[in-house]
């Protein structure tokens, strides 16, 4: 499996995941909040439901694998999958570990500065 099939998989869950810090950005950025609502919106988000939106990202990565393995990968069947379950365990453990990691680097690297750029955060 390629890198760029990795990122294919895990870019838009690592996204939702991340969204309990993100959105607030994102409302800042476009105009539509100021820094100090934003700062209460993420401490909400994320100190409250930040569990929550983990759990969907890691949903997120589990259904994105379904879809790839039945696309790509022609897994459509039960007698399949248990003939390829090492591939399939494979790449499920890849997915998570490159989605955990990803999902570090852009909460609490890029979306984090981003953030005190924005003076959202001290």
């Amino acid at each position: 499996m390629k890198t760029k099939d990795l990122f294919k998989l895990t870019w838009w869950p690592v996204l939702l995941g991340s969204l309990c810090c993100l959105s607030p950005v994102i409302l800042v950025l476009l105009g539509l909040s100021t820094a100090g609502f934003a700062a209460t919106l993420s401490d909400t988000l994320y100190g409250t439901y930040r569990w929550w939106f983990r759990a969907i990202a890691a949903l997120g990565i589990i259904l994105s694998v379904l879809v790839y393995l039945r696309r790509e990968k022609k897994i459509c069947s039960l007698d399949q999958a248990k003939r390829r379950r090492n591939e399939i365990i494979n790449i499920l453990a890849l997915a998570f570990i490159f989605g955990a990691v990803a999902y570090v680097i852009w909460l609490y690297v890029v979306v984090e500065y981003v953030g005190k750029w924005l003076r959202i955060w001290p």
